[in-house]
């Protein structure tokens, strides 16, 4: 993108002044404006809604005027998007909004960097991260041998890893591809519910069953499935087994007991790598049993080899609105146990005042 003599480039909007600025930037000539503002100008509309600047174009030059730093972002936004498209990535709404959210943050990392990460790809789809801690999440998987990814629903825990799995079976890294969840709401006792031993699992299987169709043509799992490339067992049937040479997803995690980690996590053999995925605030465990994808973050805290990857809300890949319930949540939960805090001490006072008369 060139730099106008005179006038400020997109890095250098802003520097050390808040007050009102122009900047003219100039999009190369090989790149299309339809495919950088939308055919209907739809994505201009949408970098528009995210900022108060005025933003103008003509041809190829788009001026932005407003408060500097909101012009050096702005700057920043077509750069990235530019590039974007000069790796043929589309640029969609979705991709201008995630790109502003990561520029907005001041993470250093660059949107095109993040969004042309291709995972897998399949059934005429690519699969990658759309935020930076989804980046950070898979080239730790690459990384380490065992990767926690913990964090709300909707934020890609689970497919990423299968995607990530998928890749390395393809790649021949591994021989196979394990998959287990706890199935907490039978106690793992599935004796008392009607059918099959595979009808009986199924239904706490079934997410994962989803997650590999996706991924692996539909025709061709039920052969893997038989020949014990990919195996979707309950986490039970993870219990005196070692594993090598293995791409091994426990999801669900937080639905687990202190010792069902233990006993999974050893379970680890030569050649394999672990992923655990969880959301602590969904914890279905009877009352007064604690998850143990809460302790382990305890005991496993600086063992090398092991990485927690923490996603939040702005991590959340599904419907807008799942981010806004999941910070609700969170504002609310913060809230009550603020709450409760104040009433213990409260409590204990009136006890003392009790014990003192």
């Amino acid at each position: 993108m060139k730099k106008q003599p005179g006038e400020r480039g997109a890095g250098e909007a802003g520097t050390g002044n808040d007050g009102p600025t122009s900047l003219r930037i100039v999009i190369p000539e090989p790149h299309s404006m339809v495919g950088l503002l939308g055919s209907r100008d739809e994505l201009l509309q949408v970098i528009e809604e995210a900022f108060e600047s005025d933003i103008h174009v003509r041809g190829n030059e788009i001026t932005v005027t407003g408060p500097a730093a909101e012009a050096a972002v702005i700057g920043e936004l077509f750069e990235e998007l530019t590039r974007l498209l000069a790796t043929g990535t589309e640029v969609t709404a979705d991709v201008v909004e995630r790109s502003v959210a990561m520029l907005r943050r001041k993470s250093g990392a660059r949107p095109a960097e993040v969004l042309t990460l291709d995972i897998l790809s399949t059934r005429g789809r690519t699969i990658r991260p759309k935020t930076l801690n989804q980046k950070r999440y898979v080239d730790a998987i690459d990384n380490h041998t065992i990767v926690f990814a913990i964090g709300p629903a909707g934020t890609g825990k689970t497919y990423l890893a299968m995607a990530k799995a998928v890749k390395a079976l393809q790649a021949k890294e591994v021989n196979r591809i394990i998959l287990t969840r706890p199935a907490v709401e039978a106690g793992e006792r599935l004796g008392f519910l009607p059918g099959t031993l595979y009808e009986k699992i199924d239904p706490y299987l079934r997410p994962l069953y989803d997650a590999l169709h996706d991924m692996v043509d539909p025709d061709s799992i039920p052969r893997l499935l038989a020949a014990g490339t990919i195996e979707i067992a309950p986490l039970a049937y993870m219990r005196g087994r070692s594993l090598n040479d293995s791409f091994i997803i426990l999801d669900e995690a937080q639905n687990t007991s202190a010792e069902q980690m233990k006993m999974f996590l050893t379970r680890l053999g030569f050649g394999s790598r672990i992923v655990v995925t969880g959301d602590v605030t969904q914890v279905d465990l009877p009352s007064g049993q604690v998850s143990g994808l809460r302790v382990v973050q305890d005991v496993l805290d600086g063992v090398p080899d092991v990485y927690f990857s923490r996603l939040t809300a702005h991590d959340v890949v599904r419907h807008k609105l799942v981010a806004d319930i999941v910070d609700a949540y969170a504002r609310y939960d913060a809230a009550r146990a603020a709450a409760e805090g104040d009433r213990l001490p409260a409590n204990r006072a009136r006890r003392d005042a009790g014990r003192n008369r």
